[in-house]
């Protein structure tokens, strides 16, 4: 009889320390809002941004046999709200700039190593160049490199370790000649490019005056204006009549080209030396620009030179040689190896067709800037509406995008951030290749897209 009093008891206590517990359960904090609600919020969300996918993008008549990928991306929720085609490879123009931003983000520091050099005494000095495209710019006004090299009488150039062509893989054979597809160079100067002014009197003045013209079609024809032809591996210039009272060609930076470059510039009557004495330390450093200045110009710009330059000073700075192959596959097996989708990446600006990108990559990429780097950073980089490549666009959303372009015949791309009105910051990529259409037709169809995000989110 007492067993069964007892067993009953701890039935009783078993029961009772249940129903405490349930009760403790209860008094547990529950999420604020309702879940249910939220999640249905963001599936309407969802389906409108599809909508307007389809309305303005995969349904608009100049898109319809073109090759189309986007991609929308809440980084708060670390969540897709949009894909389509996200995962496909694109050509992917300019925006191929953004991955070399990021690398001289992360590598170039605050001021660009303009020139490493070690005295000879002193007024000789042997110098090593470093691939920085700001010397001679007219976009930099203060020279400190020029300034030092001054106060020499006598230059050696060392050159570093060369590994890069003056035009990339897969640029046009014939853009040689073009100023957007400038040669890159070891030590730029005045980007690389020759201008050849045409006067009132018919008279040609060239900057950089050393290179001379040799040789003038239709003399009495070219009042009117000129064009410059050069063949692709040397630097003898020719006038022909056109239609350009200013016009400019690039050179190929030869360093021979460049050590005369140098001693015309700087009025040095000692003969400059070109060395390739590649045992020296060069542990003294003059620094020319800061860093995001250049960054920013590149961006808002678009520009193909400082890009590829730039590439390369990342290359200098991490593998003490000037490759763009090597770089690209080094960011490519570290910083980059956990792209979505590998990209097939070959040059620094976007001027190759070879380059294949996802839209993926480029919101993981978009992604890493943000969590690496200060915002107010990244959008004094980027354009913002109404402004560099992005102006006429977006006229009324200053503030709430920052974006990358990228534009080669027939394909299209833009990237980059937006807020919403709601204040929710989402990242994005639109790709389009293969179309036939007006580019600025399909900026605008994409323009109609984002805002309405923008507008809605």
């Amino acid at each position: 009889m007492r067993i069964k009093i007892n067993i009953a008891v701890c039935f009783l206590l078993l029961g009772f320390a249940s129903c405490t517990a349930h009760k403790k359960l209860m008094k547990t904090p529950q999420p604020v809002g309702n879940t249910a609600t939220n999640e249905k919020e963001k599936v309407v969300v969802e389906n409108k941004i599809e909508q307007y996918a389809a309305t303005y993008l995969l349904n608009d008549s100049d898109l319809l046999s073109a090759h189309v990928g986007i991609s929308v991306y809440d980084p708060a929720e670390k969540k897709y709200l949009y894909n389509y085609q996200g995962n496909k490879y694109f050509i992917p123009a300019s925006n191929t700039k953004l991955l070399t931003c990021y690398a001289a983000m992360k590598y170039l520091g605050d001021s660009l190593v303009g020139l490493r050099y070690e005295k000879i005494n002193d007024t000789s000095i042997s110098i090593r160049p470093t691939a920085d495209p700001t010397f001679l710019i007219s976009d930099f006004t203060n020279q400190p490199v020029y300034d030092f090299l001054k106060k020499f009488k006598s230059i050696e150039i060392s050159p570093r370790v060369q590994d890069f062509k003056y035009q990339g893989k897969g640029w046009a054979w014939d853009d040689y000649k073009e100023s957007y597809a400038a040669s890159r160079g070891e030590f730029p100067i005045y980007g690389n490019i020759a201008t050849f002014e045409l006067a009132k009197d018919s008279t040609i003045k060239v900057i950089p005056k050393i290179f001379e013209i040799h040789g003038i079609t239709g003399k009495a024809l070219i009042a009117h204006g000129i064009d410059v032809i050069r063949m692709w591996d040397n630097n003898y210039f020719s006038i022909i009549p056109g239609k350009n009272k200013n016009i400019q060609v690039p050179f190929v930076p030869h360093i021979s080209s460049v050590r005369d470059l140098l001693n015309d510039t700087l009025n040095i009557s000692t003969k400059l030396e070109l060395m390739f004495s590649h045992g020296k330390d060069y542990k003294n450093i003059i620094h020319s620009q800061p860093t995001d200045s250049l960054l920013k110009i590149t961006m808002h710009r678009s520009d193909n030179f400082f890009a590829e330059q730039t590439l390369l000073m990342v290359s200098n700075e991490r593998l003490g040689l000037m490759s763009d192959e090597k770089i690209i596959e080094t960011l490519l097996a570290t910083d980059y190896k956990n792209f979505p989708q590998k990209p097939k990446w070959v040059d620094g600006s976007g001027l190759s067709r070879y380059n294949l990108i996802s839209p993926q990559d480029f919101v993981f990429l978009l992604e890493k800037m943000k969590n690496d780097f200060a915002w107010n950073r990244i959008t004094a980089i980027l354009p913002t509406g109404d402004a560099g490549t992005l102006k006429g666009l977006y006229k009324n959303y200053v503030g709430k995008i920052y974006a990358k372009t990228g534009t080669v015949s027939n394909n299209l791309a833009l990237s980059g951030y937006i807020i919403t009105n709601k204040n929710k910051q989402l990242i994005f990529s639109v790709m389009v290749n293969n179309h036939q259409a007006a580019a600025s037709a399909i900026r605008r169809s994409i323009e109609k897209f984002i805002t309405e995000i923008i507008d809605n989110y």
